[in-house]
């Protein structure tokens, strides 16, 4: 399954490379926002909102990316049209969005302020402490990366949104961490582009991609709720479940990807 992932996940990208990039322009356009514009700000509470609002805006452009980038994932596409009606969506990528960033917010916050607090307190019990909540943040971090997706593709409030990231997290443990690698490997590979491919965008794409392949797993135990009522762990039958896909995504040679117009 995995496989299958990462070889649609590079033929979605590749197909929709320019919207990728200018997605991720977009958002490099944004940042200077957070990035620069506090610097150039003397008032320090003033330096600090304006940091916060930029923030938020930029995950609000990631949830509306978010929105689009799942046409992609199903074998569609989207227009520029399409990315500016979905901010007028609001509880899909305004809420989403301000959600987002209020985490990101508050991951900021715990590594950058709490945990040298209870790192540099000098007691075993500060240290047992500061132990405790990096495993914690850890496994929210891990467990929020499939927010965006789970919030494009279900209508549940927010809060049952949160709720189903860490069942997922926790019953794909072993996918969940190799996604989170991978996702960083690909920000890594992305300085070489200056982030503009594939970028944040590419990393919504898989994860979106993850998200939907991963849930032909809970359609197919809904549908054989006998392999449950076994007690044993089911071993799901991915080669079953992705023969629709391997269809409709196909198999490409090197010369289709660099001259498409000749096969």
């Amino acid at each position: 399954m995995i496989g299958f992932l990462i070889k649609k996940t590079f033929f979605d990208l590749w197909d929709n490379l320019f919207r990728i990039v200018f997605i991720n322009v977009g958002l490099l356009a944004l940042a200077t926002i957070p990035v620069f514009l506090p610097s150039l700000i003397p008032v320090p509470v003033l330096k600090i909102v304006v940091l916060g609002v930029g923030i938020m805006l930029c995950f609000v452009y990631l949830a509306a990316a978010a929105l689009c980038i799942r046409r992609v994932s199903d074998y569609s596409y989207f227009g520029f049209r399409d990315f500016f009606a979905a901010f007028k969506d609001f509880k899909k990528t305004w809420l989403s969005g301000l959600v987002a960033g209020g985490f990101a917010i508050l991951v900021g916050i715990v590594v950058g302020y709490v945990f040298p607090f209870y790192f540099s307190a000098g007691s075993l019990i500060s240290f047992g402490l500061g132990i405790l909540l990096f495993w914690f943040f850890a496994a929210a971090l891990v467990a929020f990366q499939f927010f965006f997706s789970f919030r494009i593709r279900m209508d549940n409030p927010v809060r049952i949104s949160v709720k189903k990231c860490f069942i997922i997290f926790f019953d794909n443990l072993g996918f969940s961490i190799f996604a989170f690698l991978h996702n960083i490997i690909i920000l890594a590979l992305s300085v070489l582009t200056a982030f503009i491919a594939p970028g944040p965008a590419g990393v919504i794409l898989f994860m979106d991609e993850a998200l939907r392949l991963r849930m032909l797993k809970y359609d197919w135990l809904e549908a054989h709720p006998e392999v449950l009522q076994s007690g044993k762990r089911p071993k799901i039958p991915w080669d079953e479940l992705l023969i629709d896909e391997r269809e409709n995504t196909g198999t490409r040679s090197f010369k289709s990807f660099i001259f498409p117009w000749k096969d």
